[in-house]
């Protein structure tokens, strides 16, 4: 017997991280090379910079990167001046369609798979969720 149903539609790509990174480039007024070259992980500044200007240009453009590590996420939020977890919840959501909620108090993170999909009970239901770890 075979599986007659329809596969989900495939949803759009997702350029979070992309227009994080433009728009705040744009904010601190640098370019690529500037941006490179400020790309080091603060854990491991030995290692120099883990973003190039070629990788960068082509990220920005819409061309396909591997998705960015642990070490490469540090080094682009030190470049960026933003918050680690700014970064961190872009690129979550570009590469893997996760979005990232928070509890009013900011001391609560979950990351939903395409949270603004889900019906508005459901959305409520992962908000209850948060607010009830929060209060332990």
């Amino acid at each position: 017997m075979t599986d007659k149903t329809t596969p989900p539609p495939i949803a759009p790509e997702r350029t979070d991280l992309a227009d994080l990174v433009r728009d705040r480039m744009a904010e601190l007024g640098i370019g690529l090379r500037p941006l490179a070259a400020a790309s080091i992980d603060p854990e491991n500044p030995a290692a120099g910079p883990l973003w190039t200007r070629p990788t960068i240009q082509k990220f920005l453009s819409g061309g396909k990167i591997k998705a960015p590590g642990p070490a490469e996420l540090r080094a682009l939020a030190a470049a960026l001046q933003l918050p680690l977890r700014d970064v961190q919840d872009a690129a979550a959501a570009q590469y893997f369609g996760m979005d990232a909620l928070y509890s009013s108090d900011g001391t609560v993170r979950a990351m939903v798979h395409d949270f603004e999909a889900l019906s508005p009970e459901d959305r409520q239901k992962v908000i209850d969720l948060m607010e009830r770890f929060r209060n332990g």
